[in-house]
């Protein structure tokens, strides 16, 4: 479970520790509530995992039929050199990115 890094595609960086990738494909109002929620649990890592370097979230539509698209949502967390992967798939984009996220979350505290 690799996040991609696709060289064709924007990737869009937030600091220094946070890209998102695949991410240009969905509006403005959309990025803004993303850019919270992964600059919120960024901030919760980074206090969790001292040794905290990196977080990659990649974005790919997956049956884009209209009104009806699925996201997969892939997230790896690089701390100590060492890194943490996630993967969802959901309809809703916020939602999917709060459960990788969690999913990474739940690794730190083991």
């Amino acid at each position: 479970m690799d996040v991609p890094s696709a060289e064709n595609e924007e990737n869009i960086q937030l600091g220094g520790n946070i890209e998102l990738i695949g991410f240009s494909v969905i509006d403005r109002a959309q990025m803004v509530v993303v850019k919270k929620i992964v600059g919120n649990y960024a901030r919760k890592f980074s206090e969790m995992a001292k040794d905290f370097e990196k977080l990659s979230l990649s974005l790919k539509k997956i049956h884009a039929i209209e009104n009806s698209e699925n996201y997969e949502i892939s997230a790896k967390l690089m701390a100590g050199g060492k890194p943490l992967n996630g993967s969802v798939t959901d309809r809703n984009l916020f939602f999917g990115i709060d459960k990788v996220l969690k999913i990474i979350e739940g690794m730190i505290k083991k």
